[in-house]
């Protein structure tokens, strides 16, 4: 069976009168913000005091849009008779955002956890080479960045947190006899 001539027309007007006369959604976005999802992915910010300059987020990145130099400074014994150490310390960390194709795997790799995403999506520029984002950049975007969500109530504690709450309930049980100890002393 053919179809009937002009079926077609008639359908796309069905839809376009339909359409015509619903109420219009379109958010006027200056005037409006959006409503982001709360772990959008906007801009990356960098946590610098947990940066080690293990350069792992530069090395993985697959468009090399990060820039980081560092130098070697030595700290020195904490102890007497102890050894000097030495460590990187930060110069400069950059991205190119120009470059960034928003794939997290910076973020994901980092262990130390210095990079986080921040919803913060207006950061657009006239100029291209203005999308190089600085050490100093980047930290200003940190004060965007969410809380992360709570852990489920049900789920077990993490076991870095266990440990540093058994060391801790271990210090202050051992306080406890200390003081004892000076009270059955007098």
């Amino acid at each position: 069976m053919a179809p009937v001539p002009g079926s077609g027309l008639a359908k796309g007007l069905a839809v376009t009168l339909r359409t015509m006369t619903r109420k219009t959604v379109t958010e006027q976005y200056p005037d409006a913000q959006p409503e982001l999802p709360p772990r959008t992915r906007g801009v990356i910010g960098l946590f610098e005091e947990n940066c080690t300059v293990c350069m792992l987020c530069a090395r993985e990145c697959p468009d090399w849009c990060i820039y980081i130099d560092s130098h070697k400074e030595t700290v020195p014994a904490a102890t007497p008779g102890g050894r000097d150490r030495s460590r990187n310390v930060l110069d400069r960390f950059a991205i190119d955002f120009s470059l960034c194709m928003y794939c997290g795997i910076c973020i994901e790799v980092c262990p130390f956890d210095a990079l986080f995403w921040s919803p913060e999506f207006e950061y657009a520029e006239t100029d291209i080479r203005d999308l190089t984002h600085e050490r100093d950049k980047l930290r200003e975007w940190m004060w965007t960045v969410p809380a992360p969500p709570a852990l489920d109530p049900g789920a077990e504690e993490p076991k870095e947190v266990a440990a540093a709450r058994k060391a801790a309930d271990k210090l202050a049980a051992q306080q406890r006899a200390d003081q004892l100890g000076q009270e059955d002393r007098t």
